[in-house]
Parts: structure tokens; sequence; C-alpha cells
């Protein structure tokens, strides 16, 4: 019997990170996993890969020749998802991993609620030494995190878990938001659906300071204020949001990171 669970990871030039996060997806779990690589200049060992996954499932492979971004990566697979006829996708990035049987939780809650179309969770936030730096506690009903979103966004991409039907009407990653491409897919799907959070922590990401997501940080502020422009009407929660970020593109991520923590941790 098929499965009806993909998840997807991009994947470049992290091979421990991508073997972190298949070793942590729990051995109950019935799911496939696609492996998106962008063009790695590391040849996947596939042999080595398939040994740390664990569940009920198979590994799939899609190799790009060149380094496209992962806007590309995404995109391609969310095609082969449909191509394949898979139910959900999941999202999980390299050195991010699951906490207790997530795609079980999450498939069950969609299967429960077919008015929302996309769940994401709750997560906790550690350093590159495992060390926890702070959680993340998000809105979990429809309504506040419709409001929300014009903030940040309210819903963490390698923690949620969506129906694959909605690519039909949403369509796939907008690739003119660099390095904000969820943040705007979250966008055209609140336009259409509804969403949610479960609120156990389903999922632990890594925070790399010196990683490329952070490296990119004030071209993803810039993306956001964009999109929140695209997406802007006369209100408290717009208006705010534009504030906020505005902010942030001027703090250093230093002391962002400080407040997070001191908030979080408080």
């Amino acid at each position: 019997m098929m499965n009806k669970i993909l998840v997807l990871i991009p994947h470049y030039n992290n091979i421990e990170g991508l073997l972190k996060s298949l070793k942590s997806i729990d051995a109950d779990e019935n799911s496939d996993v696609l492996i998106v690589d962008d063009g790695s200049t590391v040849i996947l060992d596939k042999d080595l890969i398939s040994e740390e996954f664990k569940a009920n499932g198979k590994i799939l492979f899609k190799i790009l020749e060149k380094n496209e971004g992962i806007e590309s990566a995404l995109n391609n697979g969310l095609k082969i998802a449909q191509a394949n006829k898979y139910e959900y996708v999941a999202r999980l990035d390299c050195g991010d991993i699951c906490l207790g049987k997530r795609f079980q939780i999450q498939s069950q809650f969609l299967k429960e609620n077919p008015e929302i179309k996309i769940v994401g969770s709750n997560v906790l936030a550690v350093d590159c030494d495992n060390k926890f730096l702070y959680a993340i506690n998000l809105p979990l009903n429809h309504k506040d995190i419709e409001k929300k979103m014009y903030f940040n966004s309210m819903l963490i991409h390698p923690a949620i878990m969506f129906c694959t039907s909605i690519i039909e009407t949403i369509g796939y990653y907008p690739t003119k938001y660099k390095s904000a491409e969820d943040y705007a897919f979250f966008f055209a799907i609140l336009k259409k659906y509804k969403m949610a959070n479960i609120k156990e922590y389903l999922t632990q990401i890594e925070i790399n300071e010196k990683g490329i997501s952070l490296q990119k940080r004030k071209q993803q502020v810039k993306s956001r204020i964009q999109i929140i422009k695209d997406n802007f009407y006369f209100g408290w929660y717009p208006i705010y949001g534009l504030f906020r970020n505005f902010i942030l593109l001027i703090l250093p991520y230093r002391i962002i990171l400080t407040i997070k923590k001191m908030k979080k941790n408080a």
C-alpha cells in the first residue's frame, strides 16, 4: 500500500544535517521522503543516506544539475508529490529534527479537521551544538494566525504539513520573493484556505548564525516587507507588521537573537 505522506527535504552541501534529519523520523511513521539536491558540489551517497532512514517508507531522490535556489528545489518536489498522487506534503530542512510521531499527528489532525488544509506546530530552537535557545509558541487557530501573519510567519516552514490538493488552486512557491518564498506561499494559502498549528512541539529547528538563511537575512526582511505591501489592507496588523519589519531591517541579528532568548525564556 502506497504511503499518503511525502516528506520534502531540499539539500545543498549539508550531508551531516541531512543524515541527522532522516535519523529523527520515528520508525513507526508511514511516510516516504523526497530529497531534492539543489546542485550540490558533494555527491550524495544514496546507500549511506538510506541506512539512516528507519521509517515505513522509501527514499526518493531528485538531483538538480545546477544550483537553482531553494524555491526551485521546493517546486520540483511539489511537482513530484502531485505526479505521484501523495495526499499530504510535509516539510523538513537539513539539520532540523522531528519530535515524536510528528507526521502521524499532523496527518491525523488534517483528516479530523477537513476545513484545515495546512498545519504547523510549536517548535523548539537549538544552536549548532544542540544547546536549547528558545521555544516558539505560535497561535493555534486560523483567525489568530491570519491576523498575526502580518507581523511574521505564523507557521514555521520545516514544521508544516499540507494537503497536496491545494497546489491546484494556489500554485507553487513564488520565485520573486527571495529568501521569503514560504511567507509568500502561506499568504497565498490564507486567501483560500484555513490553517492551524498544533500545540505540541513536533519539530526542533537549528539556528545557525553563519547559515545561509541568516546571511541572507536582510534580503529576507526586504522580501517580507514587499509581501506585506502586496497583501496590505488599512488596519492595525499590516501597519504594525510593516513597522516591525522595518525595525528588523535595521537591527543586527545578534541583538534580535538576544531579545528572542530573553522573551522566550522569561
